[in-house]
């Protein structure tokens, strides 16, 4: 089984929610889904168009679902993009107390 369609459904919501449509041509919330996993990136335009036309992008958060629990567990990501376990959050969580802390960022790990 993959992610659920209603937790895709509300992480699609949530992307939308994070950048006003007036600056979408400066910056998007955007998500990548892979298996299980669904990853919060962040796009930016190109700084110096001469250098090319491609956005880049910049991972933000990983959620990992499993299937047996039905929950979700929250990673962050190093300088490095390399994945992190958040170890503020106990595993197998609902996908809205995830949003939610990436949101409130309390420890400004997803968002900087």
């Amino acid at each position: 089984m993959a992610v659920p369609e209603t937790d895709l459904a509300r992480i699609r919501r949530f992307c939308d929610e994070q950048v006003p449509p007036e600056m979408r041509d400066q910056v998007r919330v955007e998500y990548r889904v892979r298996g299980r996993t669904v990853t919060l990136v962040e796009h930016r335009p190109p700084w110096n168009p001469a250098l090319g036309l491609e956005w880049t992008d910049t991972p933000q958060a990983r959620m990992k679902y499993d299937e047996q629990t039905k929950g979700w567990t929250l990673y962050w990501f190093d300088r490095n993009s390399r994945a992190h376990l958040y170890d503020l959050l106990e595993p197998d969580l609902p996908i809205e107390r995830l949003l939610a802390e990436y949101d409130d960022d309390p420890t400004c790990i997803f968002k900087g």
